[in-house]
């Protein structure tokens, strides 16, 4: 699909209003890529109280179930490196655009599925479309912003998709499901993806190209496995156990895949991700509390999800109500990040950040065996708070260590850990659920991990970020 690129808007202005479509160009920018991000994390978790209604409906097995919802996962997490070279070479933009339409065309093949095949299809294509849109989204937002203080709060803002999207996606979900019908789980990505792609042709600007550089085709399909075992491993061990046949075959061969990517960009005259990126402190750092802190938070969400319903017999909407202050607090505390970064340097945001969360899930593990919810609503909002304070700042590292021909490549390899660090804290989490004596000890076992996720986090950012605002 080709993207015509539209004129820079540099042409005169009227000189009656000589302010107001300077500030409406800040803005649209923003909007557009924030849009298309909140799709594709809604899709992650607003998927989860429908599938047991779209099963009865599709009369379909529970592995074809679990290929509704794992089927997209797999593959946003294994394409995202790819999404982020091609950003590079054909531009953030082009790519972003090609993301947006491919995303929102396969989510009107979802709703429209007459079975499960046919869903499970339009879900493994959906996930391609997400992986183009998410590194090209951030390397959209730095382009677009290239002030300190501006990116600062455009970042703050994006990190708040996540969390809002993550947390209210069982909410969603479940009002959807229970008034409309499943369907419309996927349909409500139209009008949202309509919007997000007129507005990014008509007022983001076109992205600069690196043609010359070369796809590795052999390292790109190294990723792919490596992230795809991985990501199936760790999803089969919150089933299986951690010591399953398939789960260690999994991990075993995701390393051997992982080994030789690293192998082949020692080796490549166009790297993917150029291993000297990696030996930055700040790079590795910001990609390491990236992974961190989605291991505590979707940990945490997955856990209690699952207390609510199953233990204290909450329906899916009164789940999503009792995680919603976890979700509240996730936009006030990117916008909040995203305002003070500028004077208070990412380092102590990053680290205060992660000791709230901290705080947080160990609140939650001595609160007790079976303790009442008006006890969990501090913790949750600490960690919802914390994680998404952090994140602002660990994002803005991550991207100003990365040199602007790989904006796209840096943002895919940030998002990819953090996919991981998703898929490891809910595995983790169900198999402690799972294998525990009792289930609160699981459950009190999981927020306690997680806690120390968030303190290790902490450390690392002490270590890896940047003090002096704008000194990436």
């Amino acid at each position: 699909m080709a993207f015509a690129e539209p004129s820079d808007g540099s042409e005169s202005l009227s000189p009656h209003k000589p302010a107001r479509r300077p500030e409406r160009r800040m803005w649209v920018p923003l909007l557009a890529v924030c849009a298309g991000y909140f799709m594709v994390i809604l899709d992650v978790t607003v998927i989860n109280v429908a599938v047991p209604v779209i099963g009865r409906d599709l009369q379909t097995s529970l592995t074809g179930i679990q290929w509704i919802t794992d089927g997209y996962t797999l593959v946003f997490a294994g394409f995202l490196l790819t999404g982020g070279a091609l950003g590079d070479r054909l531009g953030n933009r082009r790519v972003f655009g090609w993301g947006v339409a491919v995303f929102t065309a396969s989510s009107a093949g979802c709703a429209l599925a007459p079975d499960a095949p046919f869903l499970v299809a339009a879900r493994l294509l959906e996930g391609f479309g997400a992986a183009l849109i998410v590194p090209g989204s951030l390397a959209l937002l730095q382009q677009a912003y290239p002030l300190p203080t501006e990116r600062s709060r455009a970042f703050g803002l994006w990190g708040s998709m996540a969390g809002v999207a993550a947390s209210a996606g069982p909410l969603l979900g479940g009002l959807l499901v229970s008034t409309v019908g499943w369907r419309w789980v996927f349909l409500i990505n139209l009008p949202v993806g309509a919007a997000c792609l007129l507005l990014t042709l008509r007022h983001v600007a076109r992205s600069p190209r690196c043609a010359a550089r070369a796809l590795d085709w052999p390292a790109q399909c190294a990723v792919v496995a490596a992230v795809a075992l991985l990501t199936a491993a760790l999803n089969e061990a919150g089933r299986r156990g951690w010591t399953a046949p398939v789960v260690l075959a999994g991990v075993g061969l995701a390393a051997a895949a992982g080994t030789a990517f690293v192998v082949r960009e020692r080796l490549a005259a166009s790297p993917v991700v150029p291993l000297r990126l990696l030996r930055s402190r700040a790079m590795s750092g910001g990609v390491a509390i990236g992974l961190l802190f989605n291991f505590g938070f979707y940990g945490m969400v997955f856990t209690a999800s699952l207390e609510f319903q199953h233990q204290r017999g909450f329906s899916a909407l009164g789940t999503g109500l009792a995680l919603f202050p976890a979700v509240a607090m996730t936009m006030f505390a990117s916008v909040l990040s995203g305002r003070l970064a500028r004077r208070t340097g990412d380092r102590p945001l990053v680290i205060t950040g992660m000791l709230l969360a901290a705080l947080g899930l160990a609140g939650w593990a001595a609160a007790g065996a079976d303790p009442a919810y008006p006890l969990l609503v501090a913790p949750m909002m600490a960690a919802g708070f914390g994680t998404s304070f952090a994140l602002t700042g660990s994002t803005a590292t991550v991207m100003g260590a990365a040199p602007p021909s790989y904006s796209g490549a840096a943002s895919a390899l940030f998002n990819t850990a953090r996919q991981i660090g998703s898929a490891t804290g809910v595995a983790l989490g169900g198999s402690l659920l799972a294998t525990s004596t009792h289930y609160a000890a699981g459950l009190r076992t999981s927020m306690t991990l997680g806690a120390l996720a968030y303190l290790t986090a902490a450390v690392l950012a002490w270590l890896c970020v940047p003090t002096t605002p704008g000194s990436r």
